[in-house]
C-alpha cells in the first residue's frame, strides 16, 4: 500500500489502527483467545507503523514503533507476528549503520520463523540475512544464507496456501534480495545474475514491479550499479532509464538509501 499511496499515509493509518485496538483492549471484554489475536493484531499496526516511519525517513520513530511491536508479539505468543517483526526491524538497522543489530535480529527472527512451519518464511528470513551479512561485510556468511534461502524457497508450498503475510514474497523478490546483497560484497557480475533471475520466472514467481513501482525503480537503480561498477555505461543508462520511469520521473537517491 505505500508503494501506491504514500508511506506518510499509511503511517498514520497504522497509529489510528493501534489506538482502535488499544482502546478495545481497554475498554471490552473478551476471551483470552480473542485478548491474544487482538494484542498480535496491535503489534502488527506498530510493525507496519515503524517501517512506514523508516520509510518516510524517520529512524528513531521506528525505533520506537519497532520495539513496541516485538513486546506485544511476544506478549501474543503469535510466531508469525515476531518474526515479521524482527525482519523489517532488521532492514531498519542495516540500512542506517547497525548491520550488526540487524544480524541478531534476523536470528531472533529465524527462531520464531521455523515454529510457522513455512518455508516461504524460512526462505524470506534466510534472504534478510543474506542482506545483513552483506552489510556486515562477512561474505562467507551472506553467502550460506543465500544458499539456504534458495533451497528453503524450493519446498514452499504455494502462495495462495501460504501465510497472508508473506503475500509479497516470490521467488524474484529472493532473488533481488540476493542480488542486491552480492552488490553490497562488490560482485556486480553475481549481482547481475541474480537481477536478471528475478525476471526471468512465470509471473506468479517473477518480480511484480507493476504492483511494486518503487520497488522495481530501487532494483533497477541497483541493476544499473552494477553495470557501472563493469563499465557497461550503456546498459547502465538504459536500466536507469527504467528506474526513472518506474518514480515516474522523481527523485530516488533518499528512498535507495532507505530500501530493503
Amino acid at each position: 500500500m505505500d508503494d501506491q499511496v504514500g508511506s506518510g499515509r499509511v503511517y498514520a493509518g497504522a497509529v489510528r489502527e493501534y489506538e482502535m485496538i488499544t482502546g478495545t483492549l481497554r475498554s471490552a471484554s473478551y476471551s483470552e483467545s480473542v485478548e491474544r489475536r487482538l494484542v498480535a493484531a496491535a503489534a502488527d499496526a506498530q510493525r507496519a507503523a515503524g517501517w512506514t516511519a523508516y520509510d518516510n525517513g524517520a529512524p528513531h520513530t521506528a525505533e520506537r514503533h519497532f520495539t513496541t511491536a516485538a513486546e506485544l508479539a511476544l506478549r501474543s505468543g503469535n510466531s508469525e507476528v515476531l518474526a515479521n517483526t524482527c525482519a523489517f526491524w532488521a532492514i531498519k538497522c542495516y540500512s542506517t549503520g547497525e548491520p550488526e543489530a540487524a544480524t541478531s535480529l534476523v536470528e531472533t527472527a529465524h527462531r520464531y520463523g521455523t515454529a510457522t512451519g513455512s518455508a516461504r518464511m524460512t526462505a524470506m528470513l534466510h534472504a534478510r540475512a543474506c542482506r545483513a551479512y552483506a552489510r556486515a561485510h562477512d561474505a562467507r556468511a551472506s553467502d550460506h544464507a543465500a544458499n539456504a534461502a534458495l533451497r528453503a524457497y524450493d519446498k514452499a508450498v504455494p502462495l495462495n496456501e501460504d501465510l497472508a503475510s508473506l503475500y509479497w514474497v516470490n521467488r524474484g523478490e529472493i532473488h533481488q534480495l540476493l542480488g542486491s546483497s552480492a552488490l553490497n560484497l562488490g560482485r556486480p557480475d553475481q549481482a547481475l545474475h541474480h537481477f536478471g533471475q528475478a525476471a526471468m520466472f512465470s509471473r506468479s514467481e517473477a518480480y511484480d514491479g507493476e504492483a511494486y513501482p518503487r520497488g522495481a525503480a530501487i532494483y533497477e537503480a541497483r541493476n544499473a550499479e552494477a553495470y557501472l561498477a563493469l563499465n557497461d555505461l550503456d546498459a547502465a543508462v538504459l536500466v536507469a532509464r527504467r528506474a526513472v520511469g518506474h518514480m515516474g520521473g522523481r527523485d530516488l537517491r533518499a528512498r535507495e538509501r532507505r530500501a530493503c
